[in-house]
């Protein structure tokens, strides 16, 4: 018992570490989605002593019901912030050490990849776990050590040790679209760009991920041509300011024929169309300033779409004459494009 209530402070500790840095995401962005989270807060552990094995075993399978119907909104494509610390609160009651550990971790690389927290907030979350801070401590899970060592080696890059550690913990018996699946592909990707198997694997659970920037990412990273690109427009989108964009913008430059150096004007159809209709809602010209570096890099695909696009707007004159007053004011090939918007 002594051994099991290690367990359950170590692991309950990582969860009120992501419940801290995520309660500071929220109140940073004014968001309200915590409210679900706050009912997440962990409990004390679930524990065997006292109950018949019936009562045990229905307490087992209803953890069970619950872990699979998060998995399903998971894959409709919602998300709520704190969905993640339910999860992990449910696998430390099931007795699932590691997979409490990797929820915890799938909380803050969600909030990470959002750009609502450093990615040093994680490692050190994770280096926690691994400090022992009491002499009981020696005596910690092997799983939660194992889980906190695979996946500061996976946020470090060490891909070959990261997968070493991720497969004992998760290969043979997570689900297929499961988070540990998805870092122990992610680590056969980066080993082998070639890896057929694991590309098609790791196609195949995008629905579970449609709002976590960093599959997005690792997709653009691992494949080519239009793949890569739907992969590195769709990173963007979900995350426009987030730590994974400016690389992705970068590929999509390159991709489309341009320099690395002007991914930095590329914007995704989404971003242009977004930006449009704040501009239009507010009846303010001036919030398409932002679309200017873009209309005036050389041709390709996402230019041409903004050209378009803001030819349409010429017909209100006060965004005919925002047109006319930037080409006035602008040179070369952005005074050229301006100056064919300008002609309706």
């Amino acid at each position: 018992m002594e051994l099991l209530m290690v367990f359950k402070i170590k692991i309950s500790f990582f969860v009120i570490l992501a419940l801290i840095l995520c309660a500071a995401c929220c109140v940073a962005c004014g968001e309200s989605s915590l409210r679900g989270a706050r009912q997440t807060t962990p409990r004390p552990a679930f524990s065997m002593a006292g109950l018949s094995q019936t009562e045990a075993a229905a307490d087992d399978a209803e953890i069970r019901r619950s872990l699979d119907e998060l998995a399903e909104i998971e894959r409709s494509g919602a998300w709520i912030q704190g969905m993640a610390l339910a999860e992990s609160t449910m696998r430390e009651n099931a007795g699932d050490f590691a997979g409490a550990v990797a929820a915890a971790y799938k909380e803050l690389a969600w909030a990470y990849g959002k750009g609502l927290i450093q990615k040093a907030d994680i490692e050190q979350g994770l280096s926690n776990l691994l400090a022992p801070k009491e002499p009981a401590d020696v005596n910690m899970s092997e799983a939660v050590t194992a889980c906190a060592s695979a996946i500061l080696a996976f946020t470090g890059g060490r891909w070959d040790e990261a997968s070493a550690g991720l497969s004992p913990l998760f290969d043979e018996f997570e689900e297929p679209d499961g988070f540990g699946r998805w870092m122990i592909l992610v680590c056969a990707l980066e080993n082998d760009r070639e890896n057929r198997r694991a590309a098609a694997a790791y196609k195949a659970i995008r629905a579970r991920y449609v709002q976590f920037p960093e599959y997005w990412y690792r997709g653009a990273r691992a494949f080519s041509g239009l793949i890569a690109a739907e992969y590195a427009e769709n990173c963007i989108n979900s995350s426009p300011q987030g730590p994974f964009a400016a690389e992705c913008r970068s590929k999509l430059a390159v991709f489309t024929g341009l320099k690395i150096e002007d991914g930095v004007s590329i914007k995704t159809k989404t971003e242009i169309e977004t930006i449009i209709s704040q501009s239009l809602n507010s009846g303010n010209p001036q919030l398409l300033d932002s679309l200017l570096p873009l209309i005036s890099l050389p041709d390709n695909p996402y230019t041409v779409y903004t050209v378009g696009a803001l030819k349409a707007l010429t017909s209100v004159r006060q965004y005919r004459d925002y047109f006319n007053e930037q080409a006035a004011a602008s040179k070369g090939r952005l005074a050229e494009r301006l100056s064919y918007i300008c002609r309706g």
